[in-house]
């Protein structure tokens, strides 16, 4: 065992032999097998390429087409990967990760809700207890979506232990590589003590379109500030090469997924595709360019069809010219390419059901879909568990193992790379002094602070001074009480501070992702306006502005003596910045637009194109001083 992880549980192998091979360190490898060697595979003294092929020439074909596939499982309280029917009430799971693991040969997942870190720990070693005892014990790989950001966005998977940072449009506020590198480094941390090896993130895609619901997974509205900053993250992630220290990012959405047709998501049905009226296709190429230099390990392209751009309207995962002839050969990208949850199978779900994201091939059966996206070049399917599909392709000859050894490969060397054949585990006691660390939980609470951005200041109101009494709104009134008087009325306030959310439009859908998801117009109606406007007009008032999305606000801007925005933050770090203790430091990442109408004019593939925007790309004012 490794001696700074003495609860680290021992291989299968390990419990059968007592001779290791160790490195020059003392660190222990796999055991010698029963003649006395180290497969290739298995000897980290080999180079890997020689070890991936090794473990290639022993993989059955049914072995093969499970790798081929990530879907997610649910994680159980007490860390166990038995089946529970409380813990599957997400219909989307699909079986337990047992049966998948087992039967059918999967080794790579993803995880969303979990209830904590020490369980996921557990968890985790258990799973890669159980995977050791499959034919040739290769090793999972666990994947996560983002969770160290403060957001309200249903894609959002808070996790209160993990750190809580800014939103990443926060990031492209405050634009500054450097944060953006400590953030992934400390993020990094935290991932790396339970298990998680495979960031599904950075979103890279550009918010040229401000309906578009996953604005808040982005770096904002301009390439070059995507681009600089996503070279940091990786580079936090990752490191200067993947390595055993590495969480592997998986960069989406390849080409690009902002420019989407009056914002609607292609989760759903109900969406446009994307369209390039602007004809700036090859500016939203530009942030994955740089991912790429950085050495993204892999790539996730996006459910949109790319109206108009290749020589056939499917969506890119299907779409031979966005992934082989665009990223595989003008880019040179040979790293995984995994496509995005749910392309092949619908989902049922209750009472209605979810068709699959198979844009442009609706009419293909599930298993011509698979054939067509690796004939486009996929070598992952996320969200899905049919490798038999794989299989039948294979034996009836509509596609080579030669095909399938291809992506294999490209998988197995990123197993090899993250370490996950020598030590797998992780070790559960040091969880605790790794989550919670008074330096990160700062760090993340500086970082929301930071990206606050000041819009108006009306007679320099800003910072308050002394003790003022104050009238707040959507905001914990003990927490504003260690900073001021806090009062019942805005009568009897010096000052209201109120907290709004960008609007948005629910839709009417049995789909309850689908209506989760922040879509359509941008501006406060009538009597929410109205509202609004009232307290307003009663006492000086801060009005501070979540933006995951563009707000258009004129009225609101007009009435509020000041006006923040913020991307992801406390009240503790909304009010630091409102009394002084933090400076906002913010640059909007996007414009403000006017009114919906000029909403509506701009083009969706086009940056900073808003007509007299209320406040433009870049805008942020300081504090006198600052």
């Amino acid at each position: 065992m490794h001696p700074e992880q003495p609860n680290r549980p021992l291989s299968a192998t390990a419990r059968q032999h007592t001779s290791l091979i160790r490195t020059d360190s003392g660190v222990p490898y796999r055991d010698l097998n029963k003649n006395g060697k180290l497969d290739i595979y298995e000897d980290p003294r080999q180079p890997i390429a020689a070890r991936v092929e090794d473990l290639l020439s022993q993989m059955t074909l049914a072995e093969k087409a499970g790798m081929l596939f990530i879907d997610g499982v649910p994680v159980n309280a007490d860390g166990s990967i038995e089946e529970k029917s409380e813990e599957q009430a997400f219909t989307g799971f699909g079986g337990s990760v047992k049966h998948k693991v087992a039967d059918l040969n999967m080794n790579h997942f993803n995880v969303w809700q979990i209830p904590g870190a020490r369980p996921l720990a557990a968890w985790y070693n258990n799973l890669q207890q159980f995977a050791e005892q499959t034919r040739l014990g290769i090793p999972v790989t666990l994947a996560s979506d983002p969770r160290h950001h403060l957001g309200k966005n249903v894609v959002s998977m808070h996790v209160e232990d993990f750190s809580q940072w800014c939103e990443t449009t926060g990031f492209g506020a405050i634009d500054d590589p450097e944060l953006v590198r400590q953030f992934a480094e400390i993020a990094r941390e935290e991932y790396l003590a339970v298990g998680i090896r495979v960031a599904l993130h950075p979103q890279i895609d550009l918010a040229t379109e401000p309906r578009w619901p996953r604005i808040s997974g982005t770096f904002g509205e301009d390439a070059e500030v995507s681009a600089r900053l996503a070279e940091a993250y990786i580079l936090g992630f990752q490191g200067a090469a993947l390595g055993p220290h590495s969480v592997a990012c998986m960069t989406k959405h390849f080409p690009g997924g902002g420019p989407q047709k009056e914002g609607l998501d292609p989760h759903f049905e109900f969406q446009q595709g994307q369209i390039y009226p602007g004809n700036h296709f090859d500016y939203h190429l530009i942030p994955f360019e740089a991912a790429v230099a950085a050495g993204t390990a892999s790539i996730m392209p996006y459910y949109g069809i790319p109206t108009g751009q290749t020589d056939e309207d499917v969506a890119m995962a299907f779409n031979k010219t966005i992934i082989t002839t665009l990223l595989r050969e003008k880019y040179g990208f040979d790293g995984v390419v995994c496509t995005d949850w749910g392309l092949i199978s619908d989902l049922h779900m209750g009472d209605f059901m979810w068709p699959a994201r198979a844009w442009g091939v609706e009419h293909l059966s599930e298993v011509e879909r698979v054939q067509k996206a690796l004939e486009a070049g996929v070598d992952q399917f996320g969200g899905e568990s049919c490798p038999y599909h794989v299989l039948q392709l294979v034996e009836s000859g509509a596609l080579s193992e030669e095909r399938i050894d291809q992506s294999v490969r490209r998988l197995l060397k990123q197993k090899f790379e993250l370490g996950l054949f020598e030590d797998p585990f992780v070790d559960e006691a040091r969880v605790p002094e790794l989550f919670g660390k008074p330096k990160s939980v700062a760090a993340g609470l500086a970082s929301q602070s930071r990206a606050m951005t000041l819009l108006k200041n009306e007679g320099g109101v800003l910072p308050l001074l002394g003790q003022p009494k104050i009238f707040v709104k959507n905001m914990d009134g003990a927490v504003a009480a260690h900073y001021a008087q806090v009062v019942d009325s805005p009568d009897a306030a010096d000052f209201a501070i109120l907290r709004l959310d960008t609007p948005w439009v629910p839709l009417a859908t049995k789909n309850q992702f689908a209506a989760s998801f922040h879509h359509g117009d941008l501006d406060f109606k009538d009597e929410a306006k109205a509202e609004i406007l009232s307290l307003l007009e009663k006492v000086p008032t801060v009005v501070v502005l979540y933006l995951d999305r563009p707000a258009v606000v004129p009225e609101i801007n007009a009435a509020a003596r000041a006006l923040l925005a913020d991307f992801g933050a406390s009240d503790e770090a909304v009010l630091n910045v409102i009394f002084g203790k933090a400076q906002p430091e913010g640059r909007l990442p996007f414009e403000l637009p006017s009114s919906m109408t000029a909403v509506h004019n701009q083009k969706p593939d086009v940056p900073h194109d808003s007509a007299d925007p209320l406040y433009p790309f870049g805008f942020g004012l300081r504090y006198a001083g600052a």
